[in-house]
């Protein structure tokens, strides 16, 4: 009897974990960058401390994400109408999830930025030495594009909402040509992991959905690399 309760407890643990990664788009994303973090930290030697944080930092955004979803699932069981304290529990409740996000932040800068110190100034040398007219080619062109999508679709205004997410397109776009530029992959994943922090923001503040900022990002990466293809000897 006591393994058949401690196997169920175990299966409705999991499907609270996989309910959670179904129905919560955030979910996703957070999974997507722990994946990031965790692919960059394979090619940079840490201390068993900093890999012990580094999980924390990961678990305690992944632990309030499901939180903030339990408490969101019980208001709405309990709550049919919209309430004023209602608001406020999912407030504070998201309010939660920002500050892990932070934290995270603030412990992956503190933990990898030391290490890149020396792969930086690369990158800065190489921007300055390669034909300018190609990184401003690509932004005009990215903007150009992005402009012309929002007027084809009719949604949200030229530099703000709609399809695709200019934000997304601008930040992957540059990913992109920093990779180009530096040829360090592990350059290149920081700059993919800041892109992808920009487009989550973008998602956050309820400005695009996640399809829009998949067109963004999709889009940025193809004009960036077409123009560095092409035009560049």
């Amino acid at each position: 009897m006591r393994n058949r309760n401690l196997l169920e407890s175990f299966n409705r643990a999991f499907e609270g974990i996989i309910y959670v990664f179904r129905t919560q788009r955030n979910m996703k994303l957070h999974f997507l960058a722990a994946f990031f973090i965790l692919l960059i930290s394979l090619w940079i030697p840490l201390t068993k401390v900093e890999v012990l944080v580094l999980f924390f930092a990961i678990a305690l955004v992944l632990l309030a994400e499901m939180f903030n979803t339990a408490i969101e699932v019980g208001i709405d069981l309990v709550t049919k109408e919209y309430h004023p304290l209602a608001a406020i529990a999912k407030n504070v409740a998201a309010g939660a999830v920002l500050i892990a996000a932070i934290n995270a932040v603030v412990v992956g800068y503190l933990i990898f930025f030391p290490r890149l110190d020396k792969e930086l100034p690369v990158v800065v040398e190489s921007l300055r030495k390669s034909q300018p007219y190609l990184v401003l080619a690509t932004l005009i062109l990215v903007v150009a594009v992005v402009i012309s999508a929002k007027a084809y679709f009719g949604k949200g205004r030229p530099l703000s909402g709609g399809m695709p997410s200019g934000h997304a397109a601008l930040s992957f776009a540059l990913a992109t040509v920093i990779l180009f530029l530096s040829s360090k992959p592990l350059v290149g994943l920081l700059a993919y992991l800041i892109s992808f922090l920009v487009a989550q923001s973008r998602y956050e503040a309820k400005i695009h959905n996640f399809w829009e900022i998949v067109a963004g990002a999709v889009l940025g990466v193809l004009v960036a690399i077409a123009i560095f293809q092409i035009f560049r000897t």
